[in-house]
């Protein structure tokens, strides 16, 4: 199989470094286009509802999906409207122009409003008109043209740089296209909050040198930690516990930025892993991307993103459900969502129904 993007970038040496000359040029346009923003001489639009942003430092997966759902119930445990706002990414997309992530919003949200648009001003105008209150900006730490109240920055503990580590060496650290660097790590001064996913899957040692390395690039700004909780199996037979999986051989398949943390995940749960099909992040999968998976009884095992790209799949899957959770510093975050202003549109809103029934 062909080896991903990443799995290539994580080794040293030979043409490979002739890269960190476009990652060197990629890294002066960073800094001036951060510099611009920073400065004020290039504008931020400021729209009349309070937005919340989700976004990381590197290209790949930090498991900002689960965290986009759990703050839009937060958001709707306070009486707030939130709508989801994402660019739209990736080619897999279905008859009405949703890509995987769009469709896993919606089955698990249904009744939250959603928008994709690659222009996020325009996007978040379009949701307000539809009556959102609050916007949650789906990977948005590098979209500075949409100015925001409160910077999420997730960050993976498994891998906070972006790359995997090897057997050899330490994981390599560049901008793209070198590395999976989008900014450098000072940009992360301008965060809100930094929360360090898959939390669990890293020892703590690791964890508390990570947090002071992250207090040296962006000190005085919160760290906390998060990890992907398994809470079902979907499978034709129903829904059953995750616990289901202890013992039992399985195959896994998944087009995600970090495969390697989904299955930990599995494995953590006491399935012995036959096989682990990875593809590309946002992969359109094809009936054949899945062919000789489940033989021998094996259980089929992939994530929730991924299954809604698997609907056409021709042998049974089983949808392993997470959910995000804290194991520490939920409050400070809550506290910052406590302090998200109404915004205009809600005042509005507030103000009409006193009208109504003063």
């Amino acid at each position: 199989m062909k080896r991903r993007p990443d799995e290539v970038l994580a080794g040293r040496g030979g043409t490979l470094e002739l890269l960190r000359v476009p990652a060197a040029l990629y890294g002066v346009v960073s800094d001036l286009r951060r510099g611009l923003y920073d400065r004020g001489w290039l504008p931020s639009a400021r729209v009349e509802v309070p937005v919340v942003s989700v976004g990381n430092l590197t290209a790949g997966g930090t498991g900002k999906t689960p965290m986009v759902l759990w703050l839009a119930n937060e958001l709707r445990a306070r009486g707030r409207r939130p709508a989801v706002l994402s660019r739209g990414y990736g080619a897999a997309k279905d008859a009405n122009g949703e890509n995987d992530e769009a469709r896993m919003f919606a089955e698990a949200l249904p009744d939250v409003l959603q928008e994709q648009n690659p222009d996020r001003v325009e996007g978040a105008i379009e949701l307000i008109a539809r009556g959102a209150e609050v916007i949650v900006l789906d990977d948005g730490f590098q979209h500075r043209r949409l100015a925001r109240d409160l910077d999420i920055v997730l960050i993976d503990a498994t891998r906070p740089w972006g790359l995997p580590s090897t057997e050899s060496s330490a994981s390599v650290r560049a901008l793209l296209p070198r590395g999976l660097l989008r900014e450098r790590p000072a940009a992360l001064r301008r965060a809100h909050a930094l929360v360090l996913t898959r939390s669990d899957q890293v020892e703590p040692d690791e964890l508390d040198a990570l947090e002071a390395e992250l207090f040296e690039f962006a000190p005085g700004i919160p760290v906390l930690r998060a990890a992907h909780r398994p809470v079902g199996l979907r499978g034709p037979d129903g829904t059953l516990h995750p616990s289901t999986l202890r013992e039992r051989e399985v195959d896994l398949v998944s087009g995600l930025g970090n495969p390697a943390g989904f299955e930990r995940t599995v494995r953590a749960l006491g399935a012995h892993v036959h096989e682990h099909r990875t593809f590309p992040d946002h992969h359109p999968f094809t009936p054949r991307d899945l062919d000789g998976l489940g033989a021998d009884g094996r259980w089929v095992v992939t994530t929730a993103k991924d299954a809604v790209k698997l609907s056409d799949a021709t042998v049974p899957l089983h949808v392993l459900d997470v959910e995000f959770a804290f194991a520490s510093g939920a409050a400070v975050l809550t506290a910052l969502l406590d302090a998200l202003p109404n915004g205009h549109a809600r005042t509005r809103r507030e103000n009409l129904h006193e009208g109504l029934h003063g």
